[in-house]
């Protein structure tokens, strides 16, 4: 089942006043479906567009100028081609690796990027967690195992449930919550199982709703455009099966999480660009840090979700940091609510197939296929999506799973 956009342009222009680039060429580092807005985004601005990806058939291989196809592990070739295509800039969105190449790529051809450090620290969650307790950040206790290796006595000493997840991985791959001793063996093989490094975090387990918060930052200075709510399947994976905006909280905890995160992005050094951070946030409105990336999230939260709930053209403003423009974002934007429903089961391809016939006013966006034949077991394995908008977010909810 495929949806087409309602809307003339996906990625437009109202509230963000987005640049011309005439001229200019681009290297976006990915060609997957995430990539895919960037790519027509910076096309649309007037540049040229290099893609470079493994090639195994994704849409930003046919979308972008030129497609290398180089995997992106390849930094080093890749930064030949740049160098040899005079690129203006690099930029990626939605992946912590290719956030890694993209930004190593920059540095070496001396153009706008955060620094290698401050990117190694926002890929590395056990490096994060501790830039987080030096600063005084609040995010929750995590203790590292690395595969091979005796497990630390520290982590014997926390109290259950805990979480288990790869240092270096996203998209809930391997993350499972632990209730106790018997379940923390194989929560540790499934985590070191994704992990690039075969290190594992058993982290406290924080109580409380999930939200993501998308930043864009100029020169180290932060603007916070939009609070997302998430919903997830729950434990033990807490696969993501849904998210909204805005975020159905008060003016007072959004406040609390607008410093909590700005606090943050600082102790991580980041400058430029787009950043999307997972908080929790507890019983009594207090937010605490999951993790925070020096990129646009996935998921369609900041190529699609914040756009529509917001007016501001978040990949637009991507594709200017990356070529050296500030963005002028646009204070009377108009502002609506936003929402993205996962198909995980059959219940969730019912439930969009009812939408799209009664409510096909609220409908953006989507695709999926029927939920047969496997199961799903992170985000990337799920059967598909459904992009929706409307003036408020009282209008989507149910439409979405229950919180």
């Amino acid at each position: 089942m495929t949806l087409g956009s309602r809307l003339g342009d996906p990625y437009g222009k109202d509230g963000m006043t987005v640049g011309r680039h005439d001229g200019k060429v681009l290297a976006v580092i990915g060609a997957s479906e995430f990539q895919e807005p960037l790519i027509l985004k910076a096309k649309e601005l007037g540049c040229t567009v290099h893609a470079f990806a493994w090639e195994c058939g994704d849409p930003g291989e046919k979308s972008a100028d030129v497609f290398h196809p180089i995997s992106t592990a390849e930094r080093e070739t890749i930064l030949g081609i740049c160098r040899e295509v005079g690129v203006d800039g690099v930029c990626t969105i939605g992946s912590d690796f290719n956030n890694i190449t993209a930004t190593w790529i920059a540095n070496q051809m001396g153009l706008p990027a955060n620094s290698d450090e401050c990117v190694r620290v926002s890929t590395d969650k056990k490096a994060m967690r501790a830039a987080f307790a030096a600063g005084g950040d609040p995010s929750p206790r995590s203790i590292p195992a690395r595969k091979g290796e005796p497990l630390s006595s520290e982590i014997r000493d926390l109290a259950f449930p805990v979480i288990v997840k790869p240092a270096d991985r996203s998209g809930s791959r391997g993350i499972t919550k632990v209730e106790d001793a018997t379940g923390l063996e194989d929560a540790l093989a499934a985590a070191w199982g994704e992990s690039f490094g075969g290190i594992a975090l058993v982290e406290d387990f924080l109580e409380g709703d999930e939200f993501s918060v998308e930043g864009l930052s100029w020169e180290g200075e932060h603007r916070i455009l939009q609070i997302t709510r998430k919903f997830t399947s729950g434990a033990p994976s807490f696969i993501e099966t849904a998210h909204i905006q805005p975020p159905l909280l008060d003016a007072e905890v959004v406040g609390r999480i607008e410093d909590v995160v700005s606090h943050a992005l600082c102790t991580l050094g980041v400058k430029l660009g787009a950043s999307h951070a997972e908080v929790k946030v507890n019983e009594k409105g207090e937010p605490w840090i999951v993790e925070i990336g020096s990129r646009m999230g996935g998921d369609y939260i900041g190529s699609h979700l914040v756009q529509l709930s917001t007016g501001v053209d978040f990949v637009g403003a991507v594709v200017d940091v990356a070529l050296g423009t500030k963005p002028a974002i646009d204070e009377d934007a108009r502002r609506g609510a936003s929402a993205v429903r996962f198909v995980l089961s059959q219940n969730d391809a019912d439930t969009l197939e009812r939408l799209r016939a009664e409510r096909p006013d609220l409908v953006v966006s989507g695709s999926w296929e029927s939920p047969a034949g496997r199961k799903v077991t992170d985000s990337s394995t799920r059967f598909g999506h459904c992009i929706m908008a409307a003036d408020s977010p009282e209008e989507l909810l149910s439409w979405l799973p229950e919180l």
